[in-house]
């Protein structure tokens, strides 16, 4: 099992864009997935990207596309998410999770473990 720590949410206005950070504890094998997921209420948590933590496969979210940059270091054991042309619509809480597996999923269930969120508000 591994933990999982958010951070770089914050307030930012619409346009502007930020890097969000996970930063991952225990052991990593090679085959690990690692993904961002946020969610509003009343609304399900959803996919945004995921990143192999070998080699890179990495998969976005059609929403995301155009928008968002994830990245890994392995030296670092980190996995980054960048969001760049931020609407009032991206204010979410963003967590990232992940899945032991080896095969791509973009649904919440399918990941193991999962961090406790950093809140994103993009002002208009």
């Amino acid at each position: 099992q591994v933990q999982l720590v958010e951070s770089g949410g914050g307030l930012v206005q619409a346009g502007g864009s930020l890097t969000l950070s996970c930063a991952i504890s225990g052991r990593i094998f090679s085959h690990y997935l690692l993904g961002w997921f946020r969610q509003t209420p009343g609304k399900e948590r959803e996919f945004v990207a995921v990143i192999s933590w070998s080699e890179p496969k990495i998969f976005y979210a059609d929403s995301a596309k155009g928008r968002v940059t994830i990245s890994r270091d392995n030296t670092k054991n980190t996995v980054n998410l960048r969001i760049y042309s931020l609407k009032p619509e991206d204010t979410a809480i963003y967590y990232c999770a992940a899945d032991k597996t080896g095969v791509i999923h973009t649904r919440s269930s399918s990941y193991d473990s999962w961090g406790q969120g950093t809140q994103v508000t993009v002002s208009s």
